[in-house]
């Protein structure tokens, strides 16, 4: 997914452990990730720490179903939707602060 420069969802425990030792291979692979969210599970922490990386969302899951993935995902298709799609002042007419 790195080398297709795509973005790659990183949730839970078990994904950052995958993804701190690729780190370790590749460190690029980093510059791919969104860590979904912060585990409830002791050590998850640390690994994101070693990341350097900040996690969307902090609920203390700790399902290993996905679920903090599937809770990210909204956010983060919101925030692509606001880059690609949201006017500037310019192009909405909006006038600049007059004196």
């Amino acid at each position: 997914a790195s080398h297709q420069r795509r973005v790659i969802v990183v949730d839970g425990f078990i994904t950052s452990a995958a993804v701190l030792v690729a780190s370790r291979l590749q460190p690029a692979v980093l510059e791919r990730c969104v860590f979904a969210h912060r585990s409830g599970e002791r050590g998850h922490a640390l690994m994101l720490a070693q990341m350097q990386a900040e996690p969307l969302l902090d609920l203390g899951l700790r399902l290993g179903e996905g679920s903090g993935a599937a809770l990210a995902w909204p956010l983060l298709q919101s925030a692509c939707l606001v880059l690609a799609e949201m006017a500037s002042f310019e192009s909405a007419g909006v006038a600049g602060p007059t004196a």
